[in-house]
C-alpha cells in the first residue's frame, strides 16, 4: 500500500477506478439489451469507437445508434452475450486508460442437444470472437466518459497484441 498519498489521495483513486468498472461493466448489458442511452451518457459528445476493419463511429449519438440497427436487433434476438473480463484500469489525473478483453457468445444451435445433471438439456454456446479493448476516458464535470474505445480480434494479428502490451508495458 502506497502511505505516500493522502487519505483523500487515495480515497478518489479508488472512486475513480470503481467509476470506471462500473462504466465498462455496463458495456455488455447495454449492448444485449440495445440500450442506446448508456452510449450516450458514457461517451464523450466526440467519443469514438474503432472497431478495426473501417467499422466506428463517431459521436456518442452515432455511437448509441449502432445498438438500434436492424443487424444489430436481429443479434441481440439471436441470443447475442457480449462477456467481458474485468478491465485493467490506470488513472492519471483526469485521464484513464483501460484494457480489458470482450467474448461475444451465441446460442449454438446447430450443436447436439447435451443434458447437464440438475440443469436440462442445451445445444450450449459457441464463442463468436474474442477481441481486445482500449478504453480511453477523461473526467469530465459528470463524471468519467469514454473518448475512445478501440476493439481488435485476437485472431493470431498484431493489433490486438500490441493494445495488451501497451496495458503491461513498463
Amino acid at each position: 500500500m502506497n502511505t505516500s498519498h493522502s487519505l483523500e489521495e487515495r480515497l478518489r483513486a479508488v472512486e475513480d477506478k470503481l467509476a470506471i468498472y462500473h462504466l465498462i461493466a455496463s458495456h455488455p448489458p447495454a449492448a444485449d439489451t440495445g440500450t442506446d442511452r448508456y452510449y450516450r451518457d458514457a461517451f464523450a459528445a466526440d467519443g469514438k469507437v474503432d472497431l478495426g476493419g473501417g467499422k466506428g463511429a463517431a459521436g456518442n449519438e452515432a455511437i448509441a445508434a449502432i445498438v438500434k440497427t436492424p443487424e444489430h436487433q436481429a443479434a441481440i434476438a439471436g441470443g447475442l452475450c457480449h462477456f467481458a473480463g474485468l478491465p485493467r484500469v490506470e488513472v492519471d489525473g483526469d485521464t484513464a486508460v483501460a484494457t480489458s478483453y470482450l467474448q461475444i457468445i451465441t446460442p449454438d444451435r446447430q450443436a447436439t442437444p447435451r443434458e447437464l445433471s440438475g440443469h436440462g438439456a442445451s445445444t450450449g454456446f459457441r464463442i463468436h470472437r474474442v477481441g481486445a479493448n482500449r478504453w480511453e476516458l477523461k473526467r469530465e464535470k459528470d463524471g468519467w466518459k469514454v473518448t475512445r474505445r478501440t476493439l481488435r480480434p485476437l485472431d493470431g494479428n498484431d493489433e490486438a497484441r500490441a493494445l495488451l502490451r501497451r496495458a503491461v508495458a513498463p
